[in-house]
């Protein structure tokens, strides 16, 4: 993966504050951020973020993908959270205000423009453990980024962990902090112990997601991936793929996926599997790791299902293909 992905940042970050209500939207040096050492996102972990990406078009102009989904996520992951109440259109004159002022920074294909909102809670009460922030900080931060994997397509492999959890599983549809925290344990000792570049959790035998990614399995006409539940986030980016998969008549299946099944069809000349996300798009699975033995998927190597999926998707958000779903928001 790429170790400076997301590593640089636009000078500017467009900021708002609430309390009892939101305050007119500022643009602030991107560096530095003023708290008190007793707000309530340090001690309970009431964060959460977005990401999303503007593109540059075919034509020169700039249009930021699937804004509509990402801000309804990120209201409800503040909801949930009970972080005050997201203004969504307010957020979403901040993220197209901030993509405009910087629209000179919006780099070519196949570069692009990530985009971070994140939502904190404020308040100086270190006594609230069992209750909310009243106030909180929503900021825009910008990241000109490049391909996700360095040299090449992905070729991860996947520790298949049937006994850790990613998170609490009535807390996954929550894109926070505290999830991925939670997760990187696991993270790191497959690592440490098995090379791998991710854990696939399979808690109670269900094969869900890995610590940053949505997982998908392909089989023929067959794609088959985990059924929107609150155990796991709902990925825009695997909504999108779903979507395409549906149109060119191939036969999508969100279901449950234990991990014998999983195995049996990874196992097949062709299968292929990979992992959907904003950053990759969808990464190539090339390995499967389970009680100390290896499975290769298919062949082993990156497949041509996966690397077609992400050139489709591609070619939408740079607007070299036509957006039948009108998911771009064209500033």
């Amino acid at each position: 993966m790429a170790g400076d992905f997301g590593t640089r940042f636009l000078s500017k970050m467009a900021i708002s504050y609430y309390d009892n209500g939101w305050s007119k939207e500022q643009m602030v040096p991107s560096d530095s951020l003023t708290l008190h050492p007793g707000a309530h996102v340090f001690h309970y972990a009431s964060t959460c973020f977005e990401g999303l990406k503007a593109f540059r078009q075919a034509d020169g102009s700039i249009a930021i993908f699937r804004m509509d989904k990402n801000l309804a996520r990120f209201a409800q992951s503040s909801s949930l959270l009970y972080l005050p109440e997201i203004d969504i259109e307010h957020t979403a004159r901040m993220i197209s205000d901030s993509v405009a002022m910087y629209s000179s920074e919006v780099p070519d294909s196949p570069a692009s423009l990530y985009i971070r909102p994140t939502h904190i809670g404020t308040e100086a009460a270190i006594g609230k453990a069992a209750a909310p922030s009243d106030t909180s900080c929503q900021f825009i931060l910008l990241s000109p980024v490049g391909d996700y994997f360095e040299g090449g397509e992905a070729n991860l492999r996947l520790l298949l962990d049937t006994e850790g959890v990613r998170c609490g599983p009535d807390h996954g549809m929550v894109k926070g902090g505290g999830n991925y925290a939670s997760a990187l344990k696991h993270i790191q000792r497959a690592a440490k112990q098995y090379n791998a570049n991710q854990v696939l959790f399979c808690p109670d035998d269900d094969v869900q997601e890995t610590g940053a990614a949505n997982f998908v399995l392909i089989d023929d006409d067959e794609i088959i991936t985990k059924s929107l539940d609150d155990s796991f986030l709902h990925g825009v980016t695997r909504e999108s793929l779903l979507t395409l998969a549906r149109a060119k008549g191939l036969n999508v299946q969100e279901r449950n996926l234990s991990v014998q099944e999983l195995l049996e069809r990874a196992a097949k000349p062709g299968c292929e599997a990979g992992l959907t996300g904003t950053a990759a798009v969808v990464a190539a699975v090339g390995t499967l790791i389970h009680n100390g033995k290896e499975y290769p998927v298919g062949g082993g190597q990156p497949g041509p299902r996966i690397r077609e999926m992400r050139n489709e998707l591609n070619a939408i958000q740079w607007g070299q293909a036509p957006d039948p779903h009108q998911w771009l928001t064209h500033l």
